[in-house]
């Protein structure tokens, strides 16, 4: 018999996060949707008359921001709760209708820019040195100001904000196959029963010392998507084709010019990390090199990528053991953070147990509105642990943003979004290495870290190459079809992990299974990500308190300037090549240590 996946309500309220503390009941939650539904008639006054006077403009600043801080909080109460269990109908529901009021209060408020806008310079600036009130709207305005040239007509603005909830339907569509309906045959497992193979057990499966175990995992994997293909497919080109038409109806040059531009990232950042990565690709040569000689295999296939090349070493990391190492990992950070990191675990922010239907991966929903929620599904692997810190990192940056910024320029880009979170691993690493003596150990931990690296630094560099080439294809009048899509990763897979690695034809598909490819030019952010991490997590440990004061003016800084002004306050210039480099170095350096241990 296959092994039963527990259903959601035989998880102890005590192992799931507080949604309680974001609304007591789901009648409060139902009260404040209906509320705040009842508001958006609120914005109509205001309509037409922003250029009025100063009091004017920050009555209706001051509406909006509170409308959008109770929107919010009712967005992620109704995603929490469907993520948890997609299969519940009642969290669809929820969750549908919240997406539904956000959507309807972009509808709403869609005038407010344009006109905002309209108001002659002069004027503006007057409103604002006249009125005490829109000071705090500061970096409102100066976005809004970079924005001019992209912002339409108020009318205009009011129909691409309706049609902003047609532009959300390929990722929904997407979450909805992919965990809730997406199913993959049963293997025998390494205790020769029948096991289902689940997106949350995927990774434990392919980590397994028995090869057979691995291949029949990834077969039955891509097996599951390879039936649905050709609507994967579809659904993957309605997503690009809702990102060019708002990219064009807005006068962006392209998609990928788009979404670079709210954080002001130049495209050649993402042009420049390509360009080392490509450099740095025979390192990447040497790391596969040395995992086929490690395992012994004649040929080195994609089932072989996450088993751990050291196998002497303890696997299981219970997860009270995972905080207390993580702890003790951090305390470089300071008391002030370990307080933080410490609230988060004492109080139920985290929901890291497995259940029937929960949403595939890990993730931190941050907010400006609440505490920090942290996603996962924890298996008791070293990877967990690392991910559990990672996520962490997340929550911290959020609670620290949140507690010392307004509202109006809490949440942080994107961009810098992946700094904190791979700056505590690289931390954990390097304890882990410190307090470690046992030769395995020391190995297993290498391994570890050159794992993340090769997934976070090359792996994700290679998902924001494919992803530029397909939005390139599409803006270039291309079809993309599951087979064109299929050659394109293929080629690109060959590329990064060279001549020593076997590109078995089942991971053509592997484009088909990243979530990420739903938020455009998301991913090469983890691969800056860990660039700038390296590089602020070297300045903690070698400057000590100097590097930390400097480190929490990036945590605290939220939106309140550009990621890459943010993270130079840091000492960590992202404009330059610099930093990339250096972390691609700092693979080559463990690299090297791995060899030689296992030499």
């Amino acid at each position: 018999m296959a092994k039963a996946v527990a259903k959601r309500s035989e998880i102890p309220v005590q192992k799931r996060w507080a949604v309680e503390d974001l609304y007591a009941t789901k009648e409060a939650w139902e009260e404040a949707l209906k509320k705040a539904a009842g508001r958006l008639e609120e914005a109509t006054a205001y309509q037409g008359r922003l250029g009025e006077s100063a009091q004017v403009l920050r009555e209706y600043l001051d509406f909006e921001d509170d409308l959008e801080k109770e929107i919010e909080k009712v967005y992620m109460y109704a995603h929490l709760n469907m993520d948890v269990d997609t299969t519940n109908t009642e969290g669809q529901d929820m969750y549908m209708r919240a997406q539904m009021l956000s959507a309807r209060a972009l509808e709403a408020t869609a005038f407010a820019k344009p006109e905002i806008t309209a108001i002659a310079a002069e004027t503006l600036a007057a409103y604002r040195a006249s009125e005490p009130g829109l000071k705090v709207y500061d970096r409102f305005f100066t976005l809004l100001e970079r924005r001019r040239a992209h912002t339409r007509s108020s009318e205009v603005e009011a129909l691409l904000a309706s049609a902003d909830e047609m532009g959300d339907s390929p990722g929904n569509i997407y979450t909805m196959l992919n965990n809730a309906d997406l199913k993959f045959a049963e293997i025998i497992g390494e205790d020769g029963e029948e096991t289902q193979v689940t997106q949350g057990r995927y990774i434990g499966l392919m980590e397994s010392k028995d090869r057979r175990v691995r291949k029949a995992a990834f077969e039955s994997m891509y097996a599951g998507y390879g039936q649905f293909a050709n609507t994967i497919a579809a659904n993957f080109t309605a997503n690009i084709r809702q990102a060019s038409f708002f990219a064009k109806a807005r006068g962006y040059a392209s998609t990928r010019a788009m979404y670079l531009a709210p954080a002001n990232v130049p495209e050649e950042v993402y042009d420049n990390l390509i360009a080392v990565i490509h450099e740095a690709l025979p390192s990447m040569y040497r790391y596969v090199a040395l995992r086929k000689k490690v395992l012994g295999v004649d040929e080195l296939h994609m089932y072989d990528v996450y088993v751990p090349m050291v196998q002497e070493c303890k696997a299981a990391v219970p997860f009270e053991e995972a905080r207390a190492t993580i702890q003790k990992a951090l305390k470089p950070l300071g008391a002030e953070y370990l307080a933080g990191l410490n609230e988060g675990f004492e109080n139920r922010w985290i929901d890291a147990c497995e259940n029937e239907g929960k949403r595939s991966g890990a993730y931190c929903s941050g907010g400006t509105v609440s505490h920090p929620f942290v996603l996962m599904t924890y298996k008791e692997k070293l990877d967990d642990m690392y991910t559990l810190a990672h996520e962490m990192g997340h929550a911290m940056h959020s609670y620290f943003s949140n507690k010392t910024q307004p509202h109006q320029t809490a949440g942080y880009k994107i961009f810098v979004a992946e700094v904190a979170s791979t700056c505590n691993e690289i931390l954990l690493t390097h304890y882990l290495l410190e307090t470690t003596q046992d030769k395995a150990q020391r190995a297993y931990i290498l391994n570890h870290f050159l794992d993340g690296m090769k997934g976070t630094m090359f792996r994700q560099t290679m998902f924001a190459e494919f992803e530029m080439q397909a939005h390139r294809m599409f803006e270039n009048g291309e079809a993309l079809t599951a087979e064109r899509l299929n050659q394109v990763y293929l080629k690109l897979n060959q590329q990064y992990f060279g001549p020593d690695m076997v590109s078995d034809e089942e991971i053509r598909l592997e484009w088909a299974k990243i979530p990420h490819f739903y938020t455009p030019f998301y991913v090469y952010q983890y691969a800056t990500g860990i660039a700038a991490a390296a590089a602020l997590a070297t300045r903690i440990l070698e400057l000590g308190e100097e590097g930390v004061r400097d480190y929490m003016k990036f945590l605290t800084g939220g939106g309140s300037q550009d990621p890459i002004d943010l993270l130079k306050l840091a000492g960590v210039d992202m404009s330059r090549k610099e930093p990339v480099q250096a972390a691609a170095k700092l693979f080559d350096e463990r690299l090297a240590q791995l060899e030689e241990l296992l030499a």
